[in-house]
């Protein structure tokens, strides 16, 4: 039996699982928004379990990401050119999810 999960149940489902902090509420709209978009294009049903997702995924300033992978960005002249490094980065290798509002990104953790 399955159950048809909305925007609002899977933002709320973190709630559920003491994940309030695990993303932002933005961060958990474009999940969603991605984890449709993939069963739609599968044809593949996805459990929602909140707990794989915080496993799986991140949501973190593109600035720390740089620091955590060590990604070179001497070549850059601002922040613009840094964050498109950094993104460019993420697409080579994983997923990229998207952007938020505070410069976080999501993506498929690695």
């Amino acid at each position: 039996m399955k159950t048809t999960v909305y925007k609002s149940d899977f933002i709320d489902a973190f709630n559920a699982a003491n994940r309030t902090n695990q993303f932002s509420y933005e961060a958990r709209e474009i999940l969603f928004d991605y984890i449709e978009q993939y069963e739609q294009d599968t044809g593949q049903e996805i459990e929602l379990d909140v707990i794989a997702i915080c496993c799986e995924y991140s949501e973190d300033h593109w600035s720390d990401i740089a620091d955590n992978y060590s990604i070179d960005l001497s070549g850059c002249d601002d922040d613009d050119e840094k964050k498109e490094a950094v993104q460019d980065f993420l697409e080579n290798h994983t997923v990229f999810l998207g952007e938020t509002s505070e410069e976080a990104f999501i993506y498929q953790q690695f």
